[in-house]
């Protein structure tokens, strides 16, 4: 049963075991995960319901934006640092995502383990991720599906010595349109809303669409989590329509998202003992560089990156001293209109540059963060993300776009560009230097965010953590935390697999409470 915000009229009820915030890959997986287990569950899901089936997923960015992207794809932390990407409708940001899908790496799990994580152990979760990989069909992509692009990197990579690795894809008869972040209109793409959406479903799980809690219940003696009350929001216009939920609930999974649950927490005014709910903000910030190319290269066609390198994903330090990576490194894809939007220059020049947009190409990288942000509540109730580059995430991404600007010109770019405000071209490898002294703070670039993560991280300490490594609050039996909001670092790999992963660990222990 799935029910949009247009359908629901007065004051409805539900009583059921489990009530779920949020359907992307946590909520998704572990209302799958709990129905199967015979468990009556709701999913309750702030964003509409948008499917290929009746034509919604139409690949136009400006009428996808405002259906399948928060705050319509224009939200940024409070100084203009970072884009805030998240999903707002059924499937989360699954149904934006790329489709790259990584497994937790085993040096990250050990770290994990180092900041008091117990129960997640490389043992327990590599038979999930066996499971969850057949179920999403994750596998390489074959060489007809790199683009231009694509091939240019290779052949950048290898003139450098790099290793060049195929990306794992959750694809199943993907037709290379190259419109994945706007949502698959063909369903290959196998993002939540067409695998452990439809299975919870099917499994006797009932959606609400269009339906935003504004309040985490807790039973009066025991403060133990009861259910929520939601409102039914107008999908066009976000504004709260005259209907409303009540849900009643033996278990609540809070699973909104690394940008939505810590604004759950603090909005519905959650007890926060340990003062960490809301900080530890990391969001995997991107740095990328443009380059011009002698030949046409469409970065938009095909998928977006079938292969990277993985050589500079962890860090090197020398005697403490920061020297390089820290960071995962692709080809970019972006349509004609975001790479609009993010092209360096106004009139004129850049004019000039979109009539050169079929040449140009571009690579990326995703900055694996140490030092945390933090989300807060303003006058207004509303959440502030407060994210400031520092310390060696700053040379992280500096070395990171140099990496990109080598390769970019030993592929044969005759010109790099860089989108600061200043428009900064570099016309051979001896400018590449440059990049360690432009201004890349307070929005003088616009860095992606897309993979948030740890404001409300686990731990079995309760004076330094929000949620135990059962997923259950230290300070509110019965509500549990599935979504990358658990992590206590970044994943510094793609994260829909882990969080897929740790929400059927977070499935299981509410089994073992309620069954």
């Amino acid at each position: 049963m799935i029910v949009e915000g247009r359908d629901a009229k007065g004051a409805l009820r539900e009583t059921v075991d489990v009530v779920i915030i949020g359907s992307g890959c946590g909520g998704a997986t572990a209302a799958k995960h709990l129905a199967e287990a015979g468990l009556s569950v709701v999913i309750l899901e702030q964003g509409g319901y948008f499917t290929a089936g009746r034509g919604d997923l139409d690949q136009l960015s400006d009428n996808m934006l405002a259906r399948i992207d928060g705050g319509r794809g224009l939200g940024t932390s409070v100084n203009g640092e970072i884009a805030l990407m998240y999903g707002n409708c059924v499937g989360g940001a699954s149904v934006h995502y790329w489709a790259d899908s990584w497994r937790l790496p085993e040096d990250r799990n050990a770290l994990y383990q180092s900041r008091g994580v117990s129960g997640h152990e490389v043992e327990v979760l590599a038979p999930i991720f066996e499971e969850i990989e057949r179920d999403h069909n994750v596998h390489n992509a074959a060489p007809h599906y790199r683009n231009r692009m694509n091939e240019f990197f290779i052949e950048g990579a290898t003139k450098l010595g790099w290793h060049v690795e195929d990306v794992p894809q959750a694809r199943r008869g993907c037709v290379a349109s190259g419109h994945c972040y706007q949502g698959c209109s063909y369903d290959a793409k196998q993002s939540q809303l067409v695998t452990y959406v439809p299975a919870a479903l099917k499994a006797g799980a009932r959606l609400y669409a269009d339906c935003r809690v504004i309040a985490i219940e807790r039973d009066m003696k025991t403060g133990r989590a009861s259910g929520v009350r939601a409102v039914f929001v107008d999908s066009a216009s976000g504004q709260p329509t005259d209907a409303t939920l009540e849900v009643k609930a033996r278990a609540v999974v809070l699973a909104a998202g690394g940008y939505g649950s810590p604004a759950v927490w603090l909005q519905t005014g959650l007890p926060n003992g340990s003062g960490q709910a809301g900080k530890n903000l990391f969001t995997n910030p991107n740095p990328y560089l443009y380059a011009l190319y002698d030949e046409p290269v469409y970065m938009w066609q095909n998928i977006p990156a079938a292969v990277g390198t993985s050589d500079f994903r962890l860090a090197r330090y020398e005697d403490g001293v920061y020297r390089e990576g820290g960071y995962l490194l692709h080809p970019n894809q972006l349509q004609p209109e975001f790479l609009a939007a993010t092209l360096p220059g106004f009139g004129n020049s850049h004019a000039s540059l979109m009539a050169e947009l079929p040449q140009i190409g571009g690579a990326v990288s995703w900055i694996d963060d140490e030092h945390g942000g933090e989300v807060r509540l303003n006058a207004d109730g509303l959440p502030e993300y407060h994210y400031k580059l520092r310390g060696d995430d700053i040379l992280k991404l500096r070395d990171a776009m140099k990496k990109q600007a080598m390769l970019l010109f030993a592929s044969g770019a005759r010109e790099v560009l860089v989108p600061d405000i200043r428009g900064t071209r570099l016309r051979g490898t001896d400018e590449i230097g440059l990049l360690d002294e432009i201004d890349v703070e307070n929005g003088a670039i616009l860095f992606g965010a897309p993979h948030p993560a740890g404001a409300l991280r686990m731990g079995d300490d309760p004076a330094t953590s929000v949620v135990a490594s059962t997923h259950e609050a230290h300070e509110v039996p019965g509500l549990y935390v599935a979504d990358p909001s658990v992590f206590p670092l970044p994943p510094s790999v793609d994260p829909s697999l882990t969080i897929m992963a740790f929400s059927v660990v977070a499935a299981r222990h509410i089994q073992n409470a309620l069954l």
